[in-house]
């Protein structure tokens, strides 16, 4: 499946008006190579995740966001067996379905590994249930193929309507169409549940919330949860077997990937932020973000989720230090989930003099 991550990140943290000149900088440096734009022009941008072993994907802009197995999901009386329930998303009710049901695989209990995502159509979204989410993908348009007419009109598969080929033609990804989707009879059977109990005035004033959220894309160093926002992060993909190291390279720079024909400098988060190192493990997940022109990748423990925060619950961070400040300007308190979420300034995550450093990979 492919998701559209393209609007994750919209906002920079610090200041919210510097954020946006800095993100149509960053973008401007795209584009001033015609051969880069026409690049950029020609990926899909994806949400991957897993399913019985199969990987799928999502356009990321069907996406609203990503979030964690609720403790309680209510049960909707005489429902379809795809319809797990609905649970409450910022005081709304959101609609759950099972994708193992809908394609008729075997069941399998919800974990820790396991994710909602959140997909969106017009003005209706249901929660989608995951076995796991993977990468955010940037795939380039050559390596995307039509379904075959003969699948594309059997029952589940009809559901998916282009296929992916990576690494050579050794990873298959199915793309999910949203559209298609909201059209099967379980996804339009857990939206009517919802409508049915919806209060139009709360519906009124949520929505008003909603504006005034502030999406991140949440990972975890150790026991902390740390967020940045969506429109920051230009991908996120595994970490593989072996990062090639490069002599002479700078002492943060844990060593180097081949991304699509680009050498990619990889930094880990945990030697940048003074914490212990981690041996790699499969949760282990390659944060790509852009400095001048330059993408840099960051690995973090693991990436939670996708998240909608209210700026009500965004508070400025306690002031340590100046570097501090600068990386960690703020602090979301989510009080009924009993969780601190400590907020970075991408543009800190590299000082200026690092970025020299790096300049040797461009």
């Amino acid at each position: 499946m492919i998701v559209d991550f393209a609007k994750l990140i919209e906002h920079e943290f610090a200041d919210i008006a510097r954020a946006s000149t800095n993100t149509a900088a960053m973008r401007n440096l795209l584009n001033q190579d015609d051969n880069a734009e026409d690049s950029f022009n020609d990926e899909l941008h994806l949400v991957s995740f897993s399913v019985a072993d199969q990987e799928y994907a999502i356009d990321i802009q069907d996406v609203q966001e990503i979030v964690q197995i609720p403790e309680q999901i209510i049960h909707v009386p005489h429902s379809d067996s795809h319809v797990l329930g609905v649970m409450t998303l910022r005081q709304r009710m959101l609609p759950l379905v099972s994708l193992r049901r809908l394609f008729g695989l075997p069941f399998q209990e919800v974990d820790e590994r396991s994710r909602i995502v959140v997909v969106s159509t017009g003005n209706a979204a249901v929660g989608v249930v995951m076995d796991s989410v993977n990468e955010v993908l940037r795939v380039p348009k050559k390596d995307v193929s039509a379904t075959p007419a003969m699948l594309a009109s059997d029952g589940i598969l009809s559901d998916i309507n282009e296929i992916c080929r990576l690494n050579d033609g050794k990873r298959l990804v199915s793309i999910i169409s949203a559209d298609n989707m909201f059209r099967h009879h379980a996804v339009k059977e857990a939206l009517n549940a919802v409508e049915n109990g919806q209060d139009e005035e709360m519906e009124n004033s949520d929505r008003v919330m909603i504006e005034d959220d502030e999406q991140m894309v949440v990972f975890r160093l150790g026991s902390e949860e740390y967020g940045v926002p969506i429109e920051s992060v230009q991908e996120i993909l595994r970490v593989p077997d072996e990062l090639t190291h490069v002599p002479k390279s700078p002492a943060f720079v844990e060593g180097v990937i081949n991304l699509r024909g680009a050498v990619l400098p990889v930094i880990d988060q945990r030697r940048r932020l003074g914490l212990q190192s981690l041996a790699r493990c499969e949760q282990q997940r390659i944060m790509v973000f852009l400095f001048d022109g330059m993408r840099t990748g960051f690995i973090v423990d693991s990436v939670a989720e996708v998240l909608k925060i209210p700026r009500g619950v965004i508070t400025p961070a306690p002031h340590l230090s100046s570097s501090q400040v600068n990386l960690i300007s703020r602090v979301a308190n989510l009080e009924k989930q009993k969780r601190l979420i400590l907020l970075i300034n991408p543009a800190h995550l590299l000082e200026s003099k690092d970025r020299e450093g790096l300049q040797g990979f461009a």
